[in-house]
């Protein structure tokens, strides 16, 4: 007598295959390393954003043995990476045969800004911190482990600091990004000293000769923003000097923050459109 149970088995059709063995990894290509497919992610879209990531700040074209070097792929491949994103827009090809970036690359940049309400709110206050302190200043964002500069007004002096934006900056280095990480509840006894203060500065930490102070930005309930600040150069923004200046920048962090929690009850020097903003 059999020992199955009693209900009927199931039909032939639908029993589960016997194991198979694992299939062979595929051999990685022969360009090299920098060619293979990364670990997640697909990999062609990866290689099209370091073709467009290639350009510095300032840089007006490459030729294609320049982009190839940087992206560590063959010439042939960014080739047919820089002709489908060509094909919408995202780069452009010159009569001299080098290539530059394109429309739509500023297009999905402006997209990105307006998303924070930046032409409304935020760069005008960056432009009366900058009247008010004489240095420059900008507005940071946390987007993952990283922060990134989303508006930048530059300050009336020859000798300034400049900041790139849209690049990726550490959190754990220079006055903006750990001001995120204090009033984002990182432990420890530096950050909770930020956040009796409620602001912080640094000198050279990030980059040599460059000072900075920080605020905190909050939106509605309390939710942080992001953190505003002022560089320049060490030389002419010693220690006591960043420390004179920070109630200054605490002050318009205030500003802002009760302009994107869209407070009408901000305590405004001048008038600032409440508003939404939802990073």
């Amino acid at each position: 007598m059999s020992n199955s149970p009693s209900k009927p088995a199931r039909p032939a059709a639908h029993r589960a295959p016997a194991p198979e063995p694992p299939a062979p990894t595929p051999a990685p290509e022969a360009s090299g390393a920098a060619d293979s497919e990364p670990a997640t992610g697909v990999i062609a879209v990866t290689r099209a954003l370091q073709v467009l990531e290639a350009f510095a700040l300032g840089e007006s074209s490459l030729p294609l043995a320049e982009l190839s070097r940087r992206c560590g792929l063959h010439k042939t491949t960014v080739l047919r990476l820089a002709r489908t994103l060509a094909q919408s827009g995202f780069m452009v090809q010159r009569e001299d045969g080098d290539w530059r970036l394109g429309p739509a690359a500023g297009w999905l940049g402006a997209r990105y800004q307006a998303g924070f309400d930046v032409q409304n709110v935020l760069e005008p206050a960056l432009r009366e911190l900058t009247h008010a302190t004489g240095e420059s200043a900008a507005f940071y964002v946390r987007e993952g482990q990283v922060r990134t500069c989303l508006v930048r007004v530059e300050g009336p002096q020859a000798l300034r600091h400049h900041a790139r934006m849209g690049e990726g900056l550490p959190l754990d280095k220079g006055s903006p990004g750990r001001v995120i990480l204090a009033f984002s509840g990182e432990p420890g006894k530096a950050y909770e000293d930020i956040r009796k203060k409620g602001y912080h500065w640094s000198i050279g930490e990030r980059e040599q000769g460059v000072a900075t102070v920080s605020a905190p930005v909050f939106g509605m309930h309390w939710r942080l923003m992001g953190s505003v600040c002022i560089s320049g150069p060490a030389s002419r923004l010693p220690a006591e000097k960043l420390e004179a200046l920070a109630q200054t920048v605490i002050a318009a962090a205030t500003q802002l923050s009760y302009a994107l929690a869209g407070n009408t009850a901000a305590p405004a020097q001048s008038p600032v459109r409440a508003t939404h903003w939802h990073p």
